[in-house]
Protein backbone atom coordinates (compact mmCIF):
# COMPACT_ATOMS: atom_id res chain seq x y z
CA UNK A 1 0.00 0.00 0.00
CA UNK A 2 1.27 3.66 -0.62
CA UNK A 3 2.47 6.03 1.64
CA UNK A 4 -0.85 8.16 0.82
CA UNK A 5 -3.30 5.17 1.04
CA UNK A 6 -1.55 4.65 4.52
CA UNK A 7 -1.94 8.26 5.97
CA UNK A 8 -5.84 8.03 4.32
CA UNK A 9 -5.71 4.73 6.70
CA UNK A 10 -4.78 6.26 9.92
CA UNK A 11 -7.08 9.46 9.58
CA UNK A 12 -9.92 7.08 8.90
CA UNK A 13 -9.45 4.89 11.71
CA UNK A 14 -8.53 8.46 14.04
CA UNK A 15 -11.89 10.25 12.30
CA UNK A 16 -14.17 6.92 13.26
CA UNK A 17 -12.67 6.99 16.43
CA UNK A 18 -13.30 10.59 17.20
CA UNK A 19 -16.93 10.89 15.59
CA UNK A 20 -17.79 7.20 17.01
CA UNK A 21 -17.18 8.68 20.96
CA UNK A 22 -19.36 11.79 19.97
CA UNK A 23 -22.17 10.26 18.11
CA UNK A 24 -22.45 7.77 21.52
CA UNK A 25 -22.49 10.45 23.89
CA UNK A 26 -25.14 11.57 21.90
CA UNK A 27 -27.36 8.67 21.17
CA UNK A 28 -26.71 7.97 25.14
CA UNK A 29 -28.05 11.66 25.58
CA UNK A 30 -30.90 11.06 24.00
CA UNK A 31 -32.14 8.12 25.40
CA UNK A 32 -31.85 9.83 28.46
CA UNK A 33 -34.17 12.27 27.91
CA UNK A 34 -36.91 10.60 26.18
CA UNK A 35 -38.14 8.91 29.11
CA UNK A 36 -37.78 11.89 31.20
CA UNK A 37 -39.96 13.66 28.04
CA UNK A 38 -42.42 10.98 28.03
CA UNK A 39 -42.84 11.86 31.57
CA UNK A 40 -44.07 15.13 31.19
CA UNK A 41 -45.63 14.62 28.13
CA UNK A 42 -47.30 11.15 28.60
CA UNK A 43 -47.71 8.52 26.39
CA UNK A 44 -50.19 10.41 23.66
CA UNK A 45 -47.87 13.74 24.33
CA UNK A 46 -44.60 11.55 23.24
CA UNK A 47 -46.82 10.58 20.38
CA UNK A 48 -47.08 13.30 18.72
CA UNK A 49 -43.98 14.65 19.39
CA UNK A 50 -42.50 11.59 17.77
CA UNK A 51 -45.02 12.55 14.85
CA UNK A 52 -43.81 16.12 14.93
CA UNK A 53 -40.26 15.03 14.83
CA UNK A 54 -40.29 12.72 12.07
CA UNK A 55 -41.84 15.19 10.07
CA UNK A 56 -38.90 17.92 11.05
CA UNK A 57 -36.93 14.46 10.05
CA UNK A 58 -38.11 14.39 6.53
CA UNK A 59 -37.77 18.29 5.88
CA UNK A 60 -34.39 18.09 7.11
CA UNK A 61 -32.97 15.66 4.77
CA UNK A 62 -34.49 17.10 1.58
CA UNK A 63 -33.12 20.10 2.15
CA UNK A 64 -29.51 18.72 4.05
CA UNK A 65 -29.04 15.89 3.02
CA UNK A 66 -27.43 16.17 -0.37
CA UNK A 67 -24.96 19.46 0.04
CA UNK A 68 -23.26 18.52 2.94
CA UNK A 69 -22.23 15.39 1.04
CA UNK A 70 -21.65 16.93 -2.07
CA UNK A 71 -19.37 19.32 -0.24
CA UNK A 72 -17.54 16.74 2.02
CA UNK A 73 -17.03 14.14 -1.00
CA UNK A 74 -15.86 17.45 -3.85
CA UNK A 75 -13.56 19.17 -1.43
CA UNK A 76 -11.22 15.78 -0.25
CA UNK A 77 -11.34 15.57 -3.86
CA UNK A 78 -9.59 18.61 -4.66
CA UNK A 79 -7.23 18.75 -1.57
CA UNK A 80 -6.05 15.32 -2.64
CA UNK A 81 -5.50 16.98 -6.17
CA UNK A 82 -3.67 20.13 -4.39
CA UNK A 83 -6.28 22.56 -5.60
CA UNK A 84 -6.48 24.05 -2.13
CA UNK A 85 -8.34 27.53 -3.36
CA UNK A 86 -11.30 26.06 -5.03
CA UNK A 87 -11.71 23.67 -2.07
CA UNK A 88 -12.31 26.74 -0.22
CA UNK A 89 -14.14 28.28 -2.62
CA UNK A 90 -16.55 25.32 -3.08
CA UNK A 91 -17.61 25.47 0.36
CA UNK A 92 -18.35 29.38 0.26
CA UNK A 93 -20.59 28.75 -2.58
CA UNK A 94 -22.21 25.70 -0.74
CA UNK A 95 -22.95 27.42 2.44
CA UNK A 96 -24.71 30.49 0.46
CA UNK A 97 -27.00 28.14 -1.59
CA UNK A 98 -27.79 26.22 1.95
CA UNK A 99 -28.25 29.33 4.00
CA UNK A 100 -31.06 30.45 0.86
CA UNK A 101 -32.95 26.84 0.71
CA UNK A 102 -33.01 26.32 4.88
CA UNK A 103 -34.89 29.64 4.66
CA UNK A 104 -37.20 28.71 1.51
CA UNK A 105 -37.68 25.41 3.48
CA UNK A 106 -38.06 26.97 6.86
CA UNK A 107 -41.02 29.28 5.42
CA UNK A 108 -42.51 26.69 3.21
CA UNK A 109 -42.61 24.34 6.52
CA UNK A 110 -44.64 27.02 8.71
CA UNK A 111 -47.02 28.18 5.33
CA UNK A 112 -47.93 24.64 4.58
CA UNK A 113 -48.47 23.23 8.39
CA UNK A 114 -51.66 22.13 8.44
CA UNK A 115 -51.86 20.08 4.90
CA UNK A 116 -48.60 18.50 6.19
CA UNK A 117 -49.74 17.05 9.71
CA UNK A 118 -53.49 16.04 8.18
CA UNK A 119 -51.70 14.33 5.26
CA UNK A 120 -49.48 12.05 8.04
CA UNK A 121 -52.29 11.96 10.12
CA UNK A 122 -51.14 14.01 12.30
CA UNK A 123 -53.03 16.92 13.02
CA UNK A 124 -52.02 17.65 16.70
CA UNK A 125 -48.69 17.99 16.05
CA UNK A 126 -49.01 21.37 14.11
CA UNK A 127 -47.52 23.64 17.27
CA UNK A 128 -44.69 21.11 17.53
CA UNK A 129 -43.80 21.49 12.93
CA UNK A 130 -44.31 25.23 13.58
CA UNK A 131 -41.75 25.27 16.57
CA UNK A 132 -39.41 22.85 14.38
CA UNK A 133 -39.29 25.05 11.51
CA UNK A 134 -36.27 27.65 12.56
CA UNK A 135 -34.38 24.74 13.12
CA UNK A 136 -34.65 23.89 9.61
CA UNK A 137 -32.66 26.95 8.64
CA UNK A 138 -30.18 26.43 11.83
CA UNK A 139 -29.18 22.65 10.58
CA UNK A 140 -28.73 24.37 6.65
CA UNK A 141 -26.03 26.26 7.78
CA UNK A 142 -24.62 23.92 10.63
CA UNK A 143 -24.47 21.40 7.45
CA UNK A 144 -22.41 23.40 5.14
CA UNK A 145 -19.72 23.73 7.92
CA UNK A 146 -19.50 20.13 9.04
CA UNK A 147 -19.23 18.51 5.29
CA UNK A 148 -16.71 21.12 4.62
CA UNK A 149 -14.52 19.83 7.59
CA UNK A 150 -14.82 16.25 6.85
CA UNK A 151 -13.89 16.90 3.17
CA UNK A 152 -10.56 18.20 5.12
CA UNK A 153 -10.65 14.80 6.84
CA UNK A 154 -10.44 16.84 10.39
CA UNK A 155 -14.23 15.58 12.34
CA UNK A 156 -13.33 16.87 15.65
CA UNK A 157 -15.42 19.78 15.03
CA UNK A 158 -18.31 18.07 13.38
CA UNK A 159 -17.74 15.66 16.96
CA UNK A 160 -17.93 18.41 19.46
CA UNK A 161 -20.41 20.94 17.88
CA UNK A 162 -22.66 17.27 17.72
CA UNK A 163 -22.35 17.05 21.95
CA UNK A 164 -22.79 20.75 22.13
CA UNK A 165 -26.18 20.60 20.19
CA UNK A 166 -27.81 17.54 22.02
CA UNK A 167 -26.35 18.90 25.27
CA UNK A 168 -28.65 22.37 24.81
CA UNK A 169 -31.31 19.98 23.30
CA UNK A 170 -31.67 17.94 26.25
CA UNK A 171 -31.72 20.82 28.85
CA UNK A 172 -33.81 23.15 26.90
CA UNK A 173 -36.44 20.28 24.95
CA UNK A 174 -37.08 19.41 28.96
CA UNK A 175 -37.43 22.93 30.49
CA UNK A 176 -40.03 24.03 27.51
CA UNK A 177 -41.79 21.13 27.86
CA UNK A 178 -42.47 21.33 31.49
CA UNK A 179 -43.33 25.19 30.92
CA UNK A 180 -45.97 24.49 28.35
CA UNK A 181 -47.83 21.11 29.59
CA UNK A 182 -50.20 23.47 31.37
CA UNK A 183 -51.55 24.20 28.41
CA UNK A 184 -52.23 21.00 26.84
CA UNK A 185 -50.31 17.80 25.48
CA UNK A 186 -50.03 19.97 21.60
CA UNK A 187 -48.39 23.14 23.57
CA UNK A 188 -45.98 21.06 25.48
CA UNK A 189 -45.08 18.60 22.39
CA UNK A 190 -44.33 21.88 21.20
CA UNK A 191 -42.12 22.87 24.21
CA UNK A 192 -40.26 19.74 23.69
CA UNK A 193 -39.06 20.44 20.63
CA UNK A 194 -37.94 24.15 20.68
CA UNK A 195 -34.59 22.86 22.64
CA UNK A 196 -33.64 21.27 18.52
CA UNK A 197 -33.65 25.06 17.71
CA UNK A 198 -31.69 26.28 21.19
CA UNK A 199 -28.90 23.48 20.40
CA UNK A 200 -28.76 23.91 16.50
CA UNK A 201 -27.73 27.44 17.12
CA UNK A 202 -25.44 27.01 19.83
CA UNK A 203 -23.54 24.41 17.10
CA UNK A 204 -23.48 27.14 14.56
CA UNK A 205 -21.71 29.34 16.90
CA UNK A 206 -19.52 26.50 17.95
CA UNK A 207 -18.48 25.73 14.20
CA UNK A 208 -18.39 29.50 13.01
CA UNK A 209 -15.80 30.19 15.71
CA UNK A 210 -14.01 26.80 14.76
CA UNK A 211 -13.80 28.01 11.09
CA UNK A 212 -12.54 31.20 11.53
CA UNK A 213 -9.75 30.23 14.16
CA UNK A 214 -8.83 27.13 10.95
CA UNK A 215 -9.66 28.59 7.82
CA UNK A 216 -5.88 28.74 6.33
CA UNK A 217 -5.10 25.34 4.84
CA UNK A 218 -1.23 24.09 6.20
CA UNK A 219 0.37 23.88 2.00
CA UNK A 220 3.01 21.52 1.62
CA UNK A 221 6.35 22.23 1.15
CA UNK A 222 7.26 23.24 -2.20
CA UNK A 223 3.71 23.23 -3.33
CA UNK A 224 3.02 24.82 -6.60
CA UNK A 225 -0.46 26.04 -7.29
CA UNK A 226 0.79 26.89 -10.93
CA UNK A 227 -0.01 23.74 -12.49
CA UNK A 228 -3.41 23.65 -10.69
CA UNK A 229 -6.22 23.09 -12.53
CA UNK A 230 -8.63 25.65 -11.47
CA UNK A 231 -12.88 25.73 -11.35
CA UNK A 232 -15.15 28.48 -12.60
CA UNK A 233 -18.34 29.41 -9.86
CA UNK A 234 -20.69 28.13 -12.43
CA UNK A 235 -18.59 24.92 -13.23
CA UNK A 236 -18.07 24.42 -9.17
CA UNK A 237 -21.76 25.04 -8.67
CA UNK A 238 -22.72 22.27 -11.62
CA UNK A 239 -20.24 19.99 -9.29
CA UNK A 240 -22.24 19.88 -5.95
CA UNK A 241 -25.42 19.70 -7.66
CA UNK A 242 -24.49 16.58 -9.62
CA UNK A 243 -24.00 15.09 -6.27
CA UNK A 244 -26.65 17.34 -4.18
CA UNK A 245 -29.26 16.84 -6.33
CA UNK A 246 -29.37 12.49 -6.99
CA UNK A 247 -28.20 12.37 -2.82
CA UNK A 248 -31.35 14.14 -1.92
CA UNK A 249 -33.53 12.50 -4.39
CA UNK A 250 -31.99 9.17 -2.87
CA UNK A 251 -32.04 9.78 0.52
CA UNK A 252 -35.73 11.25 0.30
CA UNK A 253 -36.84 8.22 -0.93
CA UNK A 254 -34.80 6.31 1.71
CA UNK A 255 -36.36 8.42 4.57
CA UNK A 256 -39.99 8.84 2.46
CA UNK A 257 -40.26 5.47 5.20
CA UNK A 258 -40.83 8.07 7.79
CA UNK A 259 -44.21 9.83 5.78
CA UNK A 260 -44.73 6.20 4.90
CA UNK A 261 -44.84 5.03 8.45
CA UNK A 262 -47.10 7.97 9.68
CA UNK A 263 -49.22 7.78 7.03
CA UNK A 264 -49.67 4.17 6.01
CA UNK A 265 -48.76 2.67 9.13
CA UNK A 266 -51.26 4.74 11.47
CA UNK A 267 -54.03 4.18 8.90
CA UNK A 268 -53.48 0.50 8.56
CA UNK A 269 -54.02 -0.27 12.25
CA UNK A 270 -56.80 1.98 12.40
CA UNK A 271 -58.30 0.04 9.65
CA UNK A 272 -58.90 -3.37 11.91
CA UNK A 273 -60.50 -1.34 14.36
CA UNK A 274 -57.90 1.26 16.45
CA UNK A 275 -58.42 4.64 17.47
CA UNK A 276 -56.25 7.42 16.41
CA UNK A 277 -55.04 7.67 20.27
CA UNK A 278 -54.37 4.32 20.24
CA UNK A 279 -52.57 5.00 17.24
CA UNK A 280 -50.43 7.53 18.91
CA UNK A 281 -49.76 5.69 21.19
CA UNK A 282 -48.08 2.55 19.60
CA UNK A 283 -46.47 5.85 17.31
CA UNK A 284 -44.68 6.42 20.27
CA UNK A 285 -43.74 3.02 21.08
CA UNK A 286 -42.17 2.92 17.58
CA UNK A 287 -40.04 6.30 18.59
CA UNK A 288 -38.71 4.70 21.36
CA UNK A 289 -37.64 1.78 19.67
CA UNK A 290 -36.17 4.42 16.84
CA UNK A 291 -33.92 6.11 19.35
CA UNK A 292 -32.64 3.02 21.34
CA UNK A 293 -31.43 1.38 18.06
CA UNK A 294 -30.21 4.73 16.91
CA UNK A 295 -27.42 4.70 19.25
CA UNK A 296 -25.51 1.55 17.11
CA UNK A 297 -26.51 3.13 13.87
CA UNK A 298 -24.61 6.24 14.65
CA UNK A 299 -21.46 4.08 15.58
CA UNK A 300 -21.93 2.77 11.81
CA UNK A 301 -22.76 6.13 10.54
CA UNK A 302 -19.78 7.60 12.13
CA UNK A 303 -17.32 5.17 9.67
CA UNK A 304 -20.31 5.78 6.98
CA UNK A 305 -19.19 9.94 7.26
CA UNK A 306 -15.69 9.47 7.64
CA UNK A 307 -14.85 6.90 4.91
CA UNK A 308 -16.88 8.57 2.30
CA UNK A 309 -13.96 11.42 1.76
CA UNK A 310 -11.61 8.93 1.91
CA UNK A 311 -12.62 7.11 -0.82
CA UNK A 312 -13.51 10.19 -2.71
CA UNK A 313 -9.51 11.27 -2.48
CA UNK A 314 -8.33 7.76 -3.38
CA UNK A 315 -10.62 7.93 -6.54
CA UNK A 316 -9.63 11.11 -7.35
CA UNK A 317 -5.93 9.70 -7.13
CA UNK A 318 -6.85 6.68 -9.36
CA UNK A 319 -5.57 4.42 -6.92
CA UNK A 320 -8.16 1.89 -6.91
CA UNK A 321 -5.87 -0.84 -4.83
CA UNK A 322 -6.31 1.41 -1.83
CA UNK A 323 -9.60 1.85 -2.93
CA UNK A 324 -9.95 -1.85 -2.71
CA UNK A 325 -8.22 -2.32 0.51
CA UNK A 326 -10.19 0.83 2.01
CA UNK A 327 -13.88 -0.84 1.53
CA UNK A 328 -12.30 -4.25 3.24
CA UNK A 329 -11.18 -1.95 6.38
CA UNK A 330 -14.69 -0.43 6.12
CA UNK A 331 -16.26 -3.74 6.39
CA UNK A 332 -14.22 -5.50 8.57
CA UNK A 333 -15.25 -2.27 11.43
CA UNK A 334 -18.61 -2.22 10.16
CA UNK A 335 -19.43 -5.87 11.40
CA UNK A 336 -16.95 -5.42 13.98
CA UNK A 337 -18.94 -3.34 16.11
CA UNK A 338 -22.69 -3.55 14.55
CA UNK A 339 -22.78 -7.62 15.19
CA UNK A 340 -22.27 -7.12 18.94
CA UNK A 341 -24.74 -4.61 19.22
CA UNK A 342 -27.48 -6.10 17.53
CA UNK A 343 -27.09 -9.10 19.41
CA UNK A 344 -26.75 -7.55 22.67
CA UNK A 345 -29.20 -5.36 22.24
CA UNK A 346 -31.40 -8.67 21.13
CA UNK A 347 -30.74 -10.90 24.18
CA UNK A 348 -30.34 -8.11 26.44
CA UNK A 349 -33.45 -6.07 25.78
CA UNK A 350 -36.00 -6.41 28.88
CA UNK A 351 -33.16 -5.10 31.12
CA UNK A 352 -32.54 -2.27 28.96
CA UNK A 353 -35.29 -1.27 28.35
CA UNK A 354 -36.43 -1.71 32.24
CA UNK A 355 -33.75 0.20 33.05
CA UNK A 356 -34.78 3.53 30.88
CA UNK A 357 -38.28 3.13 31.34
CA UNK A 358 -39.24 2.41 27.59
CA UNK A 359 -42.21 0.02 28.51
CA UNK A 360 -42.73 -3.78 28.10
CA UNK A 361 -44.02 -2.94 24.36
CA UNK A 362 -40.30 -1.50 23.14
CA UNK A 363 -38.73 -4.84 24.00
CA UNK A 364 -40.85 -6.93 22.06
CA UNK A 365 -40.00 -4.95 19.15
CA UNK A 366 -36.09 -4.49 19.98
CA UNK A 367 -35.76 -8.47 20.01
CA UNK A 368 -37.45 -8.56 16.97
CA UNK A 369 -36.18 -5.37 15.10
CA UNK A 370 -32.07 -6.26 15.98
CA UNK A 371 -31.56 -7.78 12.52
CA UNK A 372 -32.49 -4.19 11.40
CA UNK A 373 -29.50 -2.62 13.02
CA UNK A 374 -27.34 -4.94 10.73
CA UNK A 375 -28.90 -4.45 7.98
CA UNK A 376 -28.69 -0.81 8.24
CA UNK A 377 -25.15 -0.76 9.37
CA UNK A 378 -24.05 -2.71 6.01
CA UNK A 379 -26.49 -0.59 3.53
CA UNK A 380 -24.94 2.68 5.15
CA UNK A 381 -21.80 1.72 4.48
CA UNK A 382 -22.65 0.38 1.29
CA UNK A 383 -23.91 3.95 0.16
CA UNK A 384 -21.00 5.70 1.38
CA UNK A 385 -19.18 3.66 -0.93
CA UNK A 386 -21.15 3.56 -4.13
CA UNK A 387 -21.33 7.67 -2.96
CA UNK A 388 -17.39 7.92 -3.33
CA UNK A 389 -16.95 5.90 -6.52
CA UNK A 390 -19.44 8.52 -8.40
CA UNK A 391 -22.57 5.79 -8.69
CA UNK A 392 -24.97 8.33 -6.97
CA UNK A 393 -27.61 7.99 -9.04
CA UNK A 394 -27.97 3.94 -8.94
CA UNK A 395 -28.12 4.63 -4.93
CA UNK A 396 -31.48 6.92 -5.36
CA UNK A 397 -32.81 4.10 -8.18
CA UNK A 398 -32.30 1.12 -5.73
CA UNK A 399 -33.49 4.04 -2.94
CA UNK A 400 -37.09 3.60 -5.20
CA UNK A 401 -36.64 -0.11 -5.14
CA UNK A 402 -36.25 -0.57 -1.46
CA UNK A 403 -38.93 2.15 -0.52
CA UNK A 404 -41.64 -0.06 -2.55
CA UNK A 405 -40.59 -3.36 -0.98
CA UNK A 406 -41.09 -1.48 2.40
CA UNK A 407 -44.64 -0.19 1.26
CA UNK A 408 -45.82 -3.53 0.37
CA UNK A 409 -44.26 -5.22 3.40
CA UNK A 410 -46.47 -2.63 5.75
CA UNK A 411 -49.58 -2.30 3.95
CA UNK A 412 -49.96 -6.39 4.15
CA UNK A 413 -48.55 -6.89 8.21
CA UNK A 414 -49.36 -3.33 10.14
CA UNK A 415 -53.00 -4.27 9.41
CA UNK A 416 -53.16 -7.73 10.90
CA UNK A 417 -53.81 -7.15 14.87
CA UNK A 418 -51.31 -9.75 16.27
CA UNK A 419 -48.86 -7.66 14.33
CA UNK A 420 -49.76 -4.10 14.58
CA UNK A 421 -46.58 -1.98 14.77
CA UNK A 422 -44.05 -4.74 14.66
CA UNK A 423 -45.31 -4.31 10.51
CA UNK A 424 -43.25 -1.19 10.34
CA UNK A 425 -40.05 -3.03 11.35
CA UNK A 426 -40.88 -5.66 9.19
CA UNK A 427 -41.51 -3.23 6.60
CA UNK A 428 -37.98 -1.83 7.25
CA UNK A 429 -35.75 -5.26 7.50
CA UNK A 430 -37.30 -5.71 3.78
CA UNK A 431 -36.10 -2.44 2.58
CA UNK A 432 -32.87 -2.45 3.59
CA UNK A 433 -31.89 -6.44 2.31
CA UNK A 434 -33.12 -5.32 -1.23
CA UNK A 435 -30.74 -2.35 -0.73
CA UNK A 436 -28.13 -4.83 0.47
CA UNK A 437 -28.55 -6.76 -2.46
CA UNK A 438 -28.63 -4.39 -5.25
CA UNK A 439 -25.54 -2.40 -3.41
CA UNK A 440 -23.34 -5.64 -3.35
CA UNK A 441 -24.03 -6.11 -6.86
CA UNK A 442 -22.76 -3.17 -7.86
CA UNK A 443 -19.81 -2.95 -6.00
CA UNK A 444 -18.29 -5.51 -7.00
CA UNK A 445 -18.79 -5.53 -10.21
CA UNK A 446 -17.87 -1.44 -10.87
CA UNK A 447 -14.67 -2.48 -8.75
CA UNK A 448 -14.28 -5.88 -10.45
CA UNK A 449 -14.04 -7.51 -6.96
CA UNK A 450 -15.43 -9.96 -5.01
CA UNK A 451 -16.37 -8.78 -1.14
CA UNK A 452 -17.46 -11.80 0.51
CA UNK A 453 -19.47 -10.23 3.11
CA UNK A 454 -20.06 -13.52 4.98
CA UNK A 455 -16.66 -13.91 5.50
CA UNK A 456 -15.77 -10.10 7.01
CA UNK A 457 -18.94 -11.25 9.88
CA UNK A 458 -18.36 -15.08 10.79
CA UNK A 459 -16.39 -14.26 13.58
CA UNK A 460 -17.74 -11.36 14.80
CA UNK A 461 -20.90 -13.40 14.78
CA UNK A 462 -19.44 -16.73 16.57
CA UNK A 463 -17.94 -14.15 19.12
CA UNK A 464 -21.14 -12.57 19.61
CA UNK A 465 -22.87 -16.17 19.99
CA UNK A 466 -20.42 -16.69 22.72
CA UNK A 467 -20.91 -13.26 24.27
CA UNK A 468 -24.93 -13.40 24.37
CA UNK A 469 -24.68 -16.68 26.06
CA UNK A 470 -22.00 -15.07 28.85
CA UNK A 471 -24.41 -12.04 29.10
CA UNK A 472 -27.71 -13.92 29.60
CA UNK A 473 -26.25 -15.88 32.59
CA UNK A 474 -24.57 -13.15 33.81
CA UNK A 475 -27.60 -10.81 33.97
CA UNK A 476 -29.73 -13.96 35.73
CA UNK A 477 -27.62 -14.89 38.23
CA UNK A 478 -26.55 -11.15 39.34
CA UNK A 479 -30.22 -9.97 38.85
CA UNK A 480 -31.31 -12.74 41.50
CA UNK A 481 -28.66 -12.15 44.03
CA UNK A 482 -29.26 -8.32 44.09
CA UNK A 483 -33.07 -8.59 44.44
CA UNK A 484 -32.01 -10.08 48.39
CA UNK A 485 -30.28 -6.13 48.54
CA UNK A 486 -33.31 -4.47 46.68
CA UNK A 487 -35.70 -5.87 44.10
CA UNK A 488 -36.48 -4.35 41.03
CA UNK A 489 -35.19 -1.33 39.64
CA UNK A 490 -32.43 -1.75 41.56
CA UNK A 491 -31.22 -5.03 41.03
CA UNK A 492 -31.80 -4.86 37.21
CA UNK A 493 -29.53 -1.53 36.93
CA UNK A 494 -26.98 -3.53 39.13
CA UNK A 495 -27.16 -6.55 37.55
CA UNK A 496 -27.44 -5.54 33.62
CA UNK A 497 -24.26 -3.19 34.51
CA UNK A 498 -22.21 -6.12 34.74
CA UNK A 499 -24.07 -8.14 32.49
CA UNK A 500 -22.52 -5.56 29.72
CA UNK A 501 -19.49 -5.04 31.25
CA UNK A 502 -19.06 -9.18 30.94
CA UNK A 503 -20.19 -9.38 27.15
CA UNK A 504 -17.67 -6.35 26.17
CA UNK A 505 -14.55 -8.76 27.64
CA UNK A 506 -16.13 -11.83 26.63
CA UNK A 507 -16.56 -10.43 22.98
CA UNK A 508 -13.25 -9.25 22.68
CA UNK A 509 -11.10 -12.07 24.32
CA UNK A 510 -13.17 -14.38 21.86
CA UNK A 511 -12.58 -12.24 18.68
CA UNK A 512 -8.66 -12.61 19.68
CA UNK A 513 -9.00 -16.04 20.06
CA UNK A 514 -10.65 -16.45 17.08
CA UNK A 515 -8.23 -14.70 14.90
CA UNK A 516 -10.66 -12.02 14.02
CA UNK A 517 -9.10 -8.64 15.54
CA UNK A 518 -6.16 -6.60 14.70
CA UNK A 519 -3.55 -4.63 16.05
CA UNK A 520 -4.78 -1.83 13.56
CA UNK A 521 -8.37 -2.62 14.82
CA UNK A 522 -7.46 -1.36 18.14
CA UNK A 523 -6.56 2.07 16.65
CA UNK A 524 -9.89 2.93 17.06
CA UNK A 525 -10.18 2.47 20.98
CA UNK A 526 -8.30 5.19 23.39
CA UNK A 527 -5.40 5.26 24.20
CA UNK A 528 -5.93 4.71 27.56
CA UNK A 529 -7.98 1.19 26.96
CA UNK A 530 -5.16 -0.36 25.15
CA UNK A 531 -2.69 0.25 27.55
CA UNK A 532 -4.23 -2.45 29.81
CA UNK A 533 -4.34 -4.90 27.46
CA UNK A 534 -2.15 -7.86 28.25
CA UNK A 535 0.91 -7.94 26.09
CA UNK A 536 -0.14 -11.76 25.79
CA UNK A 537 -3.37 -10.48 24.59
CA UNK A 538 -1.33 -7.89 21.83
CA UNK A 539 1.04 -10.49 20.98
CA UNK A 540 -1.52 -12.70 19.63
CA UNK A 541 -2.88 -10.29 17.36
CA UNK A 542 -1.45 -9.87 14.00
Amino acid sequence: MGEKAKLNKQSTTKGFAILTAASFLVKFLSLLYVPFLGKILGDIGIGVYASAYNIFTYIYILTNAGIPVAISKIVSELIALGNYKDAVKTFKIARFLLFILGMIMSILMLIFVSPIANLTNSAPSKLAIMALAPTILLTSVLSAYRGYFQGRGNMTPTAVSQVFEQVANTVFSLVFAACFIKYGVEAGAAGGTIGTSVGALVAVIYMIRFYEKNKVFRVPKGYNQLGIKRFTTKKIIKKLLGVAIPMTICLGIQQSGLFIDLWLVKSRMISFGMTKVQADVLWGVLFKYTTLINVPIAIISSLAITILPSISSLMALRDKKAVRNKINYAFRLCFLVAVPCAVGLAVLAGPVVNLIQYGSSVARLLIYGSVVILLMAVVSIQTSILQGIGKVYLVTVYAFFGIIGKIITNYIFVAIPSINILGAIMGNAVSFAILLILNYITINKVLKIKIKLLSHAIKPILASVVMAIIAKLMYSNFNYIFSYVKEGYFANAIALLISIVFAIVTYFFTLVLLGGLSKEDLDVLPSRITKIVPKSILGRLK
